[in-house]
């Protein structure tokens, strides 16, 4: 009989739980906030003419020429730029390096579910502060003593933007802690939070390519905020490993940032389909918040949001529901092309009047 007590170390977390990837290329897949249409074709560019010689190298540890365009996209120094593998990395990494006081790390009730994760994997202590009725963020639960706070703008899964304003107010309130915001979803309507960076040495703005720039499937996410702060980040990850980002992903990331009217042509499409999306909803008898995502969060006035779930993916629809309280009436509906939605029309006033 084997002896098990090395599972009396092993450090047990329960783990993310990404939304589902189906196999089925027929799906209509609206459950993981992915961008409908393609990168720029820029980056196509890039794949077409890559030398595959150069796999055998290890990649630039410091992805200067992504940083670089990061830096001249937004009007900063390199120095003031930190690239990661996704900003699951990125977050993760400034966990790892700010939340280190053993005081507690807030961060809202209904958010990413992805933070209390980190937090439990890094054994960083955490309270979640409850979203008032509306799902907005009281600023002054974000007074007291902590260890760090951390929030997405506009929050995920709700949608709900926040004011830079409110934002200002978290900050100037927390000198003594690294306030992080997560903007992974900014660039659908909302008003960044980036200029404050140049007003306090303790916030770090947290952005991806996954959304906006269409290219979850390459992993890009990066930070952005005081030369301190990044220069501890770096120090952190140059401890762990010195090369998380492939060459090509380099490449394929500056291109995509050079080309600003690509992007603002096809985040400017998904804005205008949400706000249509919003009106037929409304029409379906849907309640839900004014999201400035690329996802809106919705519950039906008079069927149970786990069924409407069911009956969509029957009909190979796919949306994201969670069974938790408060939000277990809600589901988040990314925002797809044209078609897509008006697929997952049909398919509601079916289901709705079965």
């Amino acid at each position: 009989m084997s002896n098990n007590k090395w599972e009396s170390f092993v450090r047990r977390v329960e783990p993310y739980i990404p939304g589902e990837q189906p196999g089925d290329a027929n799906v209509i897949k609206l459950n993981t906030n992915e961008n409908p249409y393609p990168p720029s074709p820029a980056v196509k560019r890039i794949l077409d003419d890559f030398d595959c010689g150069r796999m055998r190298l290890y990649p630039d540890p410091n992805s200067e020429v992504l940083v670089d365009a990061v830096a001249e996209y937004y009007g900063l120094k390199p120095s003031q730029i930190f690239v990661g593998v996704g900003s699951d990395d990125v977050i993760s990494m400034a966990f790892l390096t700010f939340f280190g006081s053993h005081k507690p790390v807030l961060f809202p009730n209904i958010t990413y579910s992805f933070y209390d994760v980190w937090a439990e994997v890094y054994s960083i202590p955490y309270q979640t502060k409850p979203l008032r009725e509306d799902f907005t963020i009281d600023p002054d639960d974000y007074k007291g003593e902590n260890g760090g706070i951390i929030f997405p703008n506009p929050n995920a899964p709700t949608g709900v933007l926040e004011s830079v304003d409110m934002i200002d107010e978290i900050v100037r309130a927390n000198p003594d802690s690294v306030v992080i915001i997560d903007e992974a979803y900014i660039d659908f309507g909302g008003e960044s939070c980036l200029p404050l960076i140049e007003k306090y040495d303790n916030l770090l703005v947290v952005q991806t390519f996954s959304k906006s720039r269409s290219m979850a499937g390459m992993r890009i996410g990066f930070a952005m905020g005081n030369e301190k702060l990044i220069k501890y980040m770096n120090d952190v990850k140059f401890s762990i490993n010195s090369y998380t980002m492939n060459h090509l992903t380099q490449l394929c990331g500056a291109e995509a940032v050079k080309d600003d009217t690509y992007f603002r042509e096809t985040t400017a499409k998904i804005i205008t389909t949400r706000e249509r999306v919003k009106l037929r909803l409304r029409e379906l008898g849907f309640t839900f918040t004014d999201s400035k995502s690329n996802f809106i969060f919705a519950a039906h006035s008079s069927m149970a949001a786990s069924e409407i779930f069911s009956k969509l993916k029957k009909r190979k629809i796919y949306v994201r529901y969670w069974n938790k309280p408060i939000i277990c009436n809600y589901l988040r509906i990314s925002i797809g092309t044209d078609e897509e939605m008006d697929r997952l029309f049909e398919a509601l006033e079916d289901i709705i009047n079965e």
